[in-house]
């Protein structure tokens, strides 16, 4: 007998999600939560940048793929130095997006469809265009306005050089020098990003202040949660010391700084924590914190801080089984004491797709400009995805993984947009090639994106990878998101729980027990044979049942129950 997936598990889980979050509890705990990269999801106007309305008339798509939330990247007033990162007015939406109303009514359509929303939060700096910045400037040296900025007198003989050694996550010197108001060369501001990002300084009682009321302003919108941006990243070392290196800084990377991790971004937690626990509906924060362990991204979850926080080491470890089983295995045992749940992601709009990475080599981390090889990328990229849904904990999902999507890594460079692209040894500036708006329809304008063009340039062929090329086609990559997602809401032991019951297997080979459930994960580059556990519920490739063994191919995850 031979089985790919089952193609009744969406109407068998044709859902109750009422009576499924009754049984399973917190909802965050075991949630799949979906990211919507608004300017590239889709457009309502035709102007060619997606947008609220766009995102509004596609949750019933959301909806019917399973996801329990959607987190939605900034949306704001902003220049868009670094595509909505940097935040001219947090209680405004940017006019490319729509306007408030838009946000509201998407807020309300979303909860009637049961799905819940998260938003976006940036802490750590805001724009250069934002009021208190560009008060800053003006005020000069030694103004109250100054003191919510990092600004700092430079160093030698006339102040011309940075006050310290820092160098911006995009690349060049972390710091910018003003000309003040009588139009001499002045101070320096600090900004760990983009000159028109400078980060905030947290030590001033204002800067609290204000990000408390933001706070409120969108839980009485009624959002569900906050992804909270470079949520480590806002107490730096008292003093600001030099780093003593001159070693660039990478956004994605876990070394030790004097601006990343600090112990005092804690209690800054802990009062955000207690403004949330006074809405009801179980709201959230979750963490965005690059840290050196897994040990201490847990500290971000304790009880009286966020719920949960990404696990970039897992996003970060390549197809291979036993590397793989040490980060679950560190995981879960670094967030059982702390009692929060594991979070397990691979892709978002920072790195490069899964589809592309496991194309690829391992070794050459996340950020890659290599095509690769595009049927082994994707035969992996779908093996890992059931190897991921069925970890206890919540999953993360990035927009068009779900169609399979690959990086886009031949744009020309005139396009490009992203700001590391342009500021030289920084990170490697290729972040474009994961944000290009995806495709619905196999034909048209943009495939369905928008009536208009689109803001970046989409490849041909996008069509035949898009929701109408796959939609009700058996073995599709979107028909076995749907079906594993179908699955997962009706079995009670997937997403539940704290730990894994490993088994043997093969070299190469991942298995696991979760109750009634068992999960076989091959990352070897050759079909192996296991037991057959019970009857399949998905597979992400044809699985061959032989009495009472499985030959599982090469690159593929099965998912047996014993019921």
């Amino acid at each position: 007998m031979s089985t790919q997936h089952n193609a009744d598990a969406p109407a068998q889980a044709a859902r109750s999600r009422t009576a499924v979050a009754d049984r399973r509890g917190d909802w965050w705990r075991h949630a799949v939560i979906y990211q919507v990269y608004p300017r590239s999801f889709a457009d309502s106007d035709g102007d060619g940048m997606g947008d609220l309305a766009g995102v509004r008339a596609r949750l019933p798509y959301l909806r019917d793929l399973g996801v329990d939330a959607v987190w939605l990247s900034p949306f704001y007033a902003s220049p868009q130095a670094d595509a909505g990162y940097d935040v001219a007015d947090y209680r405004v939406v940017d006019p490319m997006f729509g306007t408030l109303h838009d946000a509201d009514a998407l807020i309300r359509d979303a909860h009637a469809l049961d799905l819940r929303i998260i938003v976006d939060l940036v802490p750590n700096h805001s724009s250069d265009q934002h009021e208190w910045f560009k008060r800053a400037l003006a005020e000069g040296p030694g103004s109250a306005a100054r003191n919510r900025y990092h600004f700092r007198p430079g160093k030698g003989a006339h102040g011309e050089l940075p006050p310290n050694d820092w160098e911006s996550i995009f690349g060049g010197p972390a710091w910018t020098r003003v000309t003040e108001p009588d139009g001499t060369p002045g101070e320096w501001y600090l900004h760990l990003f983009a000159p028109e990002q400078p980060d905030f300084d947290w030590e001033h009682p204002a800067v609290g202040d204000e990000f408390r009321s933001i706070l409120r302003f969108w839980l009485d919108l009624g959002v569900d949660g906050f992804r909270i941006d470079v949520a480590h990243g806002l107490v730096k070392a008292a003093g600001l010391p030099d780093l003593g290196t001159r070693d660039q800084v990478k956004l994605l990377g876990n070394d030790v700084m004097p601006f990343f991790d600090q112990d005092g971004v804690h209690e800054i937690y802990r009062q955000w924590r207690t403004v949330l626990d006074e809405y009801a509906g179980d709201r959230i924060f979750v963490a965005e914190a690059w840290t050196p362990t897994i040990e201490r991204t847990a500290n971000y979850v304790r009880p009286d801080e966020l719920h949960q926080a990404f696990n970039f080491q897992y996003l970060s470890t390549y197809w291979d089984a036993a590397e793989l089983r040490e980060v679950v295995d560190r995981t879960l045992d670094a967030m059982r004491p702390v009692g929060a749940p594991a979070t397990w992601v691979l892709s978002n709009h920072d790195v490069t797709r899964h589809a592309t990475r496991f194309a690829n080599e391992a070794g050459l981390g996340t950020q890659i400009r290599l095509a690769g090889d595009r049927a082994l990328g994707l035969r992996r990229a779908r093996a890992a995805t059931l190897l991921m849904l069925a970890l206890p904990g919540s999953a993360y999902l990035y927009q068009g993984e779900e169609l399979g999507l690959p990086d886009v890594v031949d744009l020309p460079d005139e396009v490009r947009q992203d700001p590391a692209y342009f500021r030289g040894a920084g990170q490697d500036g290729f972040r474009d090639g994961c944000r290009v708006p995806i495709p619905w329809t196999r034909t048209g304008p943009s495939y369905g994106f928008g009536d208009g063009g689109s803001w970046l340039p989409q490849p041909d062929g996008w069509g035949e990878l898009s929701v109408e090329a796959q939609q009700g086609v058996a073995g599709s990559t979107l028909e076995l998101y749907r079906a594993a997602l179908a699955v997962r809401r009706a079995q009670p032991d997937l997403g539940a729980g704290e730990s894994v019951e490993w088994l043997r297997a093969p070299e190469g080979v991942l298995a696991f027990r979760r109750g009634e459930f068992v999960c076989v994960a091959n990352t070897s580059g050759e079909a192996v044979r296991t037991p057959a556990y019970g009857r399949v519920l998905v597979a992400s490739d044809e699985v061959t049942l032989v009495n009472d063994e499985a030959k599982l191919p090469a690159d593929a995850t099965v998912w047996f129950t014993t019921a």
